[in-house]
């Protein structure tokens, strides 16, 4: 089947892409000490890019406070402001666009990540139940019940975003992704599951959707609505969350969301298979009439479904990840036709260049055109 809709120019905010495959943020945790960027992700990244290709770079912490997993990038230093530099550089030379995806962790992280060994922050003392945490030693231990913001700490939680939102842009990145999906700190706050709190961040969906706009509105104030991106996973369950009507409250969201004008939003499609357990057959496309701006799919697609949900209107882009992973030249072998490597999920977290940047383009593996 021809998947000619993946391969026609798309505008995402002030960027023209030529194509319309993305590569989503994939946390690998191979970051070196201080969390800087280790000197393989240029060439990663690098690998990966595309003329006129859009990548968003895997999650990464807004503050120190907001890491949740070993070896995974921060964007608040000036070290890492300059590893990333060389990412974005790789990723130029190529004429491809990048964003960074901001990210704050919330209860999945743990105290020996904290400073001074404190409690991780959520919304509300309530902590994720049937999943294990990683220290920053890779050891597997209990998630522990998190402390629960005070009021008056939620407006350092917005700045930490403006300042990791400001440092992506000192860093070279064309623009930054909100990760508000998969569990993480604005997700816990979205979901009613994990947000019980009773002052004007809970409760009503307005109030539970508001860190989530605020921090959108601090990073337009940075780089201009139309370089900011934000990622939702309405019906996902990673990390203990899930909201009794989902899109009641994601459908607010994507109003507000379009209300602001950024330049994209990215919705994962729950997948069983994936992590991202669902419990009810629902669909990320009951809450496209919601958000009429251009939209990124992903969760386990594949070229053929990826250009059908294009061609029907329910994406205006679809993001790989696995493939991604393992074909650093995804477009080109999508566009050919041509088979993909099988990615290995032993070497996806930690190591070196195994499973990293040593998985074979077309031109190495002897298929040239």
């Amino acid at each position: 089947m021809p998947t000619t809709s993946l391969f026609t120019p798309l505008e995402v905010g002030r960027y023209k892409l030529a194509h319309r495959v993305v590569m989503p943020p994939l946390t690998r945790m191979r970051a070196g000490a201080g969390n800087v960027p280790n000197q393989l992700a240029p060439e990663y990244y690098g690998q990966r890019a595309t003329e006129g290709g859009l990548i968003i770079a895997e999650a990464t912490q807004v503050t120190v406070s907001g890491q949740g997993y070993p070896a995974t990038p921060g964007i608040h230093s000036q070290q890492q402001v300059d590893g990333w530099r060389n990412v974005t550089d790789a990723v130029h030379a190529k004429g491809g666009i990048i964003f960074l995806q901001l990210w704050h962790t919330g209860r999945s992280s743990h105290s020996s990540f904290q400073p001074n060994g404190e409690l991780p922050v959520a919304p509300s003392a309530i902590a994720i139940t049937g999943q294990t945490a990683l220290t920053p030693h890779w050891k597997t231990v209990p998630y522990e019940t998190p402390r629960a913001l005070e009021l008056d700490e939620i407006p350092g939680i917005i700045d930490g975003y403006r300042e990791g939102a400001r440092n992506a842009m000192a860093a070279g990145f064309d623009g930054v992704e909100i990760h508000g999906a998969n569990g993480y700190l604005l997700q816990q706050f979205l979901d009613d599951c994990s947000n019980k709190r009773t002052d004007i961040y809970g409760g009503s969906v307005e109030n539970r959707a508001r860190l989530l706009i605020e921090v959108t509105e601090a990073v337009i104030e940075v780089c201009g609505a139309d370089r900011v991106g934000a990622r939702l996973s309405p019906f996902g369950t990673y990390n203990d969350v899930g909201d009794s009507d989902p899109v009641g409250l994601y459908g607010y969201v994507l109003t507000r969301l379009k209300e602001l004008g950024i330049a994209y939003v990215s919705l994962i499609e729950a997948r069983t298979s994936a992590g991202m357990e669902i419990d009810t057959p629902q669909e990320v496309s009951q809450l496209r009439p919601f958000w009429p701006g251009t939209l990124i799919l992903a969760g386990g697609f594949t070229a053929e479904s990826a250009d059908e949900s294009i061609r029907s209107g329910q994406a205006d882009a679809v993001a790989f990840g696995r493939q991604f992973i393992a074909n650093p030249d995804l477009p080109a072998r999508l566009k050919r036709g041509a088979p993909l490597n099988r990615h290995d999920r032993a070497t996806f977290y930690g190591g070196g260049a195994t499973g990293y940047v040593d998985y074979p383009a077309l031109e190495t593996a002897g298929q040239t055109e």
